[in-house]
């Protein structure tokens, strides 16, 4: 791969490699017209990554309700054929239904498990909101720690567009619920004020 790609899979800048190699930290090979690159075994020794074949390929597919099922089931088929078109094995398949602000979704959790128990080569999701609505490059990051890469399709056909505003809504709410109570708490500080204030 190239000094881009190895760059992005370890979460270092191209300009680190090049200082790295320079001083014999991470030595890269180099092609007959003196060109660097680097190999997997390379990334699977910088991850700390020792048996590189015990870890499996995964495909994650979500909806944020039930009613969209014929959407999850066209997520995964997409996926599938994504994967069998370049000669990808595909372990196995993992389904959420939940919003993508849920950070508590049950088989989100136990892929993020097992990416951080070492045991996910690579995810292949169909957009980015389907892993999760924000973040994403944060948690794309944590899992590049552990030695598994996330590869976005991106087919923005499978990211509707009903689910964004059903999240926002989602967003307003929760912040209006707080607003409301930060409004209802002010005004007992100040009844409690009043009362201690007046005369007996």
């Amino acid at each position: 791969m190239s000094p881009k790609e190895f760059s992005q899979r370890i979460g270092k800048s191209v300009k680190t490699l090049q200082r790295w190699d320079r001083e014999k930290i991470l030595i890269a090979h180099r092609t007959p017209t003196n060109r660097r690159f680097y190999t997997e075994d390379q990334y699977n020794e910088y991850m700390g990554i020792s048996n590189p074949n015990s870890s499996v390929n995964v495909i994650y597919a979500r909806v944020s309700t039930r009613n969209q099922k014929d959407d999850l089931a066209n997520q995964v088929e997409f996926l599938k054929t994504y994967c069998n078109a370049k000669g990808v094995i595909v372990d196995e398949v993992i389904t959420d239904i939940g919003s993508g602000l849920n950070y508590k979704r049950k088989q989100w959790n136990k892929l993020l498990d097992k990416v951080m128990k070492g045991e996910i080569n690579t995810i292949y999701i169909a957009y980015p909101d389907r892993f999760i609505r924000f973040g994403f490059d944060w948690f794309k990051q944590l899992c590049n720690k552990f030695g598994a890469e996330i590869v976005v399709v991106n087919n923005k056909e499978l990211s509707p567009e009903q689910e964004l505003t059903e999240d926002l809504i989602n967003i307003i709410h929760i912040f209006s619920c707080r607003s409301y109570g930060i409004r209802k708490y002010r005004q007992g500080l100040k009844v409690d004020k009043d009362d201690k204030n007046s005369p007996s």
